[in-house]
């Protein structure tokens, strides 16, 4: 009989303790042992049938890779997902495993399921500390490809097209690369240094990226595809516009959006003393919304120093859209939670500073279009909130400056780019589109997976063109 560990629950993860985490900027998930991660390895029975597979939007062979690992070989284990993901130190952090890949687990059944994202994060971070060898790069095709936004789709689409032989270029408007990576996932989740060290494997496959580039100012899709002689491009520029709720003062100094303050957080370091960048330090903070985005921006606060941070979602616990590890983190580190809570003014004092939010209590009536329970205000429920820091987290769009720049570039009421939904293929021949940039804000793993299927499409239509 094979060597399976039958144990129902996951090796633990150990993490930094919160009292102490809530105070630092490091990693908070340690990562596994050489030994944890062999014993979790021998939890998969390796199905035939592979469910765990058709949950992972980038395909990764999963069982061949745990496989791997429950034999000690870390190496083959990473070049098994090497084969399929272009990030996978960064999808073994950031992934809502419990979603796909785990979620169809069949140890999850009776039990936990394969810790599958804490393996990949292992075999990721083993090969980056074991292996200095740096991969051959493939052979030139002849054939030349632009790709617009280093973010987790353009990255991942310029990797597989990289090693298909294509001459690549990355477009991307910051002054780094990475996107929301960089910009928008605290270090305490995802070490910059490691994203970097991602972004450099993709340069060692010979993918060129050119930084301070807005495209639809700097350039065009049309000089792209014209003078420059661009076979394709793959619009993969994000959801960077903040969304606001519209109600009396939002315009009052201490009201962010989420991305500013992320932004000033992760990109520009603001919680160092030396940042050019400083961010107000807080004594009472209230971010609004309820998904990852607000988790990080309200243990981000908490870092900075502030006493109380408030998470104000207008629905319970049980629809909050945030993975179910960042919540209990959250809650570990000492943010308090106001469900069914909306917030309808930020009242102001003299000077134009934020002194406290006025909100409405909630209860949930029939569900809506999403399938959640709408939620209805309480009358006369009237309460003020004394914040003196407003975080606004409740989604992002497109911005529209490619889509007003590209002529016959169809877009959606919501001004993300409509596409066929198979490959990425837009209105425009040539043109491809994918990520945050036609779906709106989504997770990750999904903007790579649509990196992925573009890659392959632009391939057939750049190498049926050349036949």
């Amino acid at each position: 009989m094979p060597n399976f560990n039958m144990d129902p629950h996951k090796c633990p993860m150990p993490s930094q303790d919160p009292n102490v985490r809530n105070k630092n900027f490091e990693e908070v998930a340690l990562g596994y042992t050489a030994e944890m991660a062999v014993n979790e390895a021998k939890r998969c029975i390796q199905c035939k049938n592979k469910p765990c597979q058709s949950g992972c939007p980038v395909g990764i062979d999963i069982p061949a890779f745990i496989h791997q690992v429950a034999e000690g070989n870390f190496e083959e284990a990473y070049q098994v997902i090497a084969r399929d993901s272009s990030l996978p130190a960064v999808c073994g952090r950031v992934c809502p495993q419990e979603n796909q890949c785990e979620g169809k687990c069949t140890r999850g059944i009776k039990g936990e399921s394969v810790g599958i994202g804490r393996l990949e994060r292992f075999v990721a971070d083993w090969h980056r500390e074991n292996t200095c060898e740096v991969p051959p790069r493939p052979q030139p095709n002849g054939h030349k490809v632009a790709i617009i936004g280093a973010g987790p789709s353009g990255l991942t689409a310029a990797g597989d097209l990289a090693k298909k032989g294509y001459d690549v270029t990355v477009y991307e408007a910051l002054h780094v690369a990475g996107g929301v990576l960089m910009y928008g996932i605290p270090q305490f989740r995802l070490p910059k240094e490691i994203v970097q060290k991602e972004i450099d494997g993709l340069k060692d496959l010979g993918v060129k990226i050119e930084t301070n580039m807005v495209i639809g100012k700097v350039l065009t899709v049309d000089e792209l595809m014209g003078e420059m002689g661009y076979e394709g491009v793959y619009i993969a520029s994000g959801a960077g516009l903040p969304n606001f709720m519209g109600i009396p003062g939002e315009s009052l100094k201490g009201v962010y959006s989420a991305n500013e303050y992320l932004t000033r957080v992760n990109l520009m370091k603001a919680y160092r003393s030396d940042s050019k960048t400083p961010i107000m330090h807080s004594h009472a903070v209230a971010v609004v919304g309820g998904g990852n985005v607000a988790m990080d921006a309200a243990r981000c606060a908490k870092r900075l120093g502030a006493e109380t941070v408030y998470i104000v979602y207008r629905r319970s616990m049980k629809e909050l859209p945030a993975r179910l590890e960042e919540v209990e983190h959250a809650q570990e580190e000492g943010i308090i939670f106001k469900t069914l809570c909306n917030p309808v003014e930020v009242l102001g004092d003299e000077n134009g500073m934020v002194r406290g939010m006025r909100c409405v209590e909630m209860e949930l009536g029939e569900p809506d279009a999403s399938g959640r329970r709408r939620p209805i205000v309480k009358e006369g429920s009237d309460f003020v909130l004394e914040v003196d820091t407003m975080i606004m987290s409740i989604g992002t769009s497109p911005n529209p400056l490619i889509r007003s720049t590209t002529p016959g570039l169809e877009t959606n009421r919501h001004g993300c780019i409509v596409t066929n939904g198979e490959d990425g293929l837009t209105s425009r021949e040539g043109v491809y589109a994918g990520g945050d940039a036609v779906t709106g804000a989504a997770t990750v793993i999904l903007a790579m997976g649509a990196g992925k299927a573009a890659a392959k499409a632009m391939d057939e239509y750049i190498q049926n063109k050349n036949k």
